[in-house]
């Protein structure tokens, strides 16, 4: 016989009106769990490991990050090397690697229900914790897939996020999925994007093998955020560039924003300028299209950047050289 649950009521009068804190706004809220996913190797964990280091310093990731108190930060991992690879990174973005720790999983491992989560986010006196990625900790015999497995780990994370004030990132890769929504490409059920607060995509942009572009797909406690372009340096960094307009299913379909195609016009032409003042128009045609740029997204180009073009013995040129 099933054991009755002693009902209990709570009236919202009795409830502490709170404001939501934002670790990074809109994107990462403090004490809700905010999920990260992305193709492999499309640079999820290069791009949270760059906030990471950031924060140990008390520094903004960027300008809508607020730059205050250095953060402790929780950075579990069971895809790349402590020694080889994540203190590299973090050392590479100048991290204060006094301020990130991890918790030993020499004897036990790690799972999204465990105890030690909480008891570590205390010791620590965490404000950020990173799992990456997060179907290394499910747990022996979890499935991720069904609806009522997947609701039950994260709605726990959830639980410690809140009670710490702690905020919870899950690093996932993406199905494999060809074409469909970014919402239904997620980690596995539906439910782990369900229970999260914010969703973000790292995706790369069309023609732009540097470039990265995170967007927010899921925001239940503000507006959405601008999708934001970011630049993978030698150094495997993150450099922050501009707002972009593209959204989550154009980064799944492989389609350049305009913005961006404009900005790749606008360097082919500055590249060019470096080794030539007059060019044929016809030629500079030819060129761009080899590099997909269109002839109206480089007329474009040419006009922003104040480039005239003139006729020379029947012929248009582009002057490409620009009195200072």
């Amino acid at each position: 016989m099933e054991e009755q649950t002693q009902l209990k009521m709570t009236q919202l009068s009795q409830v502490e009106t709170q404001t939501v804190r934002w670790l990074w706004y809109p994107f990462i809220p403090y004490g809700k769990l905010t999920i990260i996913q992305g193709d492999p190797g499309d640079g999820k964990s290069t791009f949270i490991l760059n906030i990471a280091a950031m924060l140990s310093k008390g520094q903004g990731f960027d300008a809508d990050m607020e730059q205050g108190n250095p953060v402790n930060v929780i950075y579990q991992t069971a895809e790349d090397g402590l020694a080889d690879t994540v203190k590299p990174r973090l050392e590479s973005a100048g991290a204060d690697c006094t301020r990130i720790s991890i918790i030993d999983e020499s004897e036990k491992s790690v799972s999204m229900t465990d105890d030690r989560l909480e008891q570590a986010i205390r010791k620590e006196n965490a404000g950020l914790l990173i799992l990456d990625p997060i179907q290394a900790y499910l747990g022996c015999g979890t499935d991720m897939n069904r609806a009522n497995e997947a609701r039950e780990m994260t709605k726990k994370l959830g639980s410690i996020a809140e009670r710490t004030g702690c905020a919870i990132v899950l690093i996932g890769h993406m199905n494999k999925g060809s074409g469909a929504k970014a919402a239904y490409r997620g980690m596995g059920s539906i439910d782990f994007y369900a229970v999260a607060r914010s969703v973000l995509l790292v995706g790369r942009i069309e023609g732009q093998p540097n470039m990265r572009a995170v967007v927010q797909i899921k925001n239940n406690l503000s507006a959405f955020g601008h999708s934001k372009a970011f630049e993978l340096t030698n150094t495997g960094n993150w450099s922050t560039k501009h707002y972009l307009p593209i959204t989550a299913d154009e980064i799944l379909g492989g389609i350049a924003p305009k913005a961006c195609k404009l900005d790749m016009a606008k360097q082919f032409l500055q590249e060019l300028a470096v080794s030539k003042n007059l060019i044929m128009s016809n030629e500079i045609l030819e060129l761009a299209a080899q590099e997909g740029i269109s002839k109206r997204t480089l007329e474009t180009a040419k006009k922003e950047l104040g480039i005239k073009a003139k006729r020379i013995n029947g012929s248009w040129y582009w002057d490409l050289h620009k009195d200072e």
